[in-house]
């Protein structure tokens, strides 16, 4: 195994081992449910969901997601394969090819779409969703597309690789920043045998996805192997976190933030505090007065 490297002395280890369901969202598209239930929701504060789409059959992905409503909570899209082309009710808009990221803002209210911008091949990619405090919920909607040239991919230490899409890591910072809950989103490459051990603020809430591959994550002897397409819930003790990829090396992806420490409330896509809200959102967007 390779030598480690950070200045983590007490790495967090695993609380809990997350495996996803397939499920079926927008006009048909195929895909697996990581994680959306309330009990993570409130664990993984401020995080909400997490979906990965992996086919490379068109019939799995072609329908796209037609054009829908969001309030109160921020969408992450990170692309790894293909391409989709957004569009939304505030103007924003795009293409999103391989290593592109798109950091949605739905604030008060926005209407939009992802579709497929291909005919065939693999489409790969996640989607996170990220709660909003009460406080900012009615925020003005925002579009950030971020290029792939523009994600920082750093070797904090032999045989790894880390993007960095937002937060700070291994001396680097994110292109996506002014987030109100200060998240870590981080795209992680193991070779076979390489450990990994980077600085994580305690005070933040956190996982690591594996996607490809396996690792045995938390502090050796006792870490806890991980894999593939399994979520990791990393305990709140600790100042940091060790990552050592099996034998046939790891994708991760690490994601944490600042809990909110609200009432989640939600409604299919929209995400407040109270039902009232919700009630109202439901209104607002049959009066179409959501973007």
């Amino acid at each position: 195994m390779a030598e480690e490297t950070g200045t983590v002395g007490r790495p967090r280890a695993v609380e809990t081992v997350v495996v996803g369901r397939p499920v079926t969202e927008g006009a048909g598209v195929r895909l697996l449910r990581v994680f959306g239930e309330a009990r993570l929701q409130r664990r993984l504060d401020p995080f909400l969901l997490l979906d990965e789409f992996r086919s490379d059959d068109p019939a799995d992905y072609r329908a796209g997601f037609p054009a829908h409503p969001h309030r109160g909570f921020e969408t992450v899209t990170y692309l790894l394969a293909g391409a989709l082309r957004h569009r939304d009710s505030s103007g924003g808009g795009g293409r999103l090819g391989p290593g592109d990221v798109q950091w949605m803002t739905a604030g008060r209210g926005i209407v939009h779409e992802e579709m497929p911008d291909q005919g065939e091949g693999l489409l790969h990619g996640f989607q996170l969703w990220v709660n909003l405090p009460a406080a900012h919920k009615m925020a003005a909607p925002r579009y950030r597309h971020v290029p792939a040239a523009a994600i920082p991919q750093l070797a904090p230490a032999p045989g790894a690789t880390v993007r960095l899409v937002a937060g700070r890591l291994a001396g680097a910072e994110g292109p996506v920043v002014d987030v109100v809950t200060g998240p870590v989103y981080a795209d992680l490459a193991l070779a076979p045998g390489a450990v990994l051990a980077l600085p994580l603020d305690e005070a933040l809430n956190g996982f690591l996805y594996v996607y490809e591959g396996t690792a045995e994550v938390g502090p050796a002897p006792a870490a806890r192997r991980v894999g593939p397409r399994a979520l990791a819930v990393l305990a709140r003790a600790g100042d940091g976190l060790r990552v050592a990829a099996g034998p046939a090396g790891a994708r991760l992806l690490l994601a944490a933030a600042r809990p909110i420490g609200e009432p989640i409330v939600q409604w299919g896509p929209f995400v407040m505090n109270t039902r009232e809200e919700i009630e109202q959102a439901l209104a607002d967007y049959r009066a179409g007065r959501l973007g």
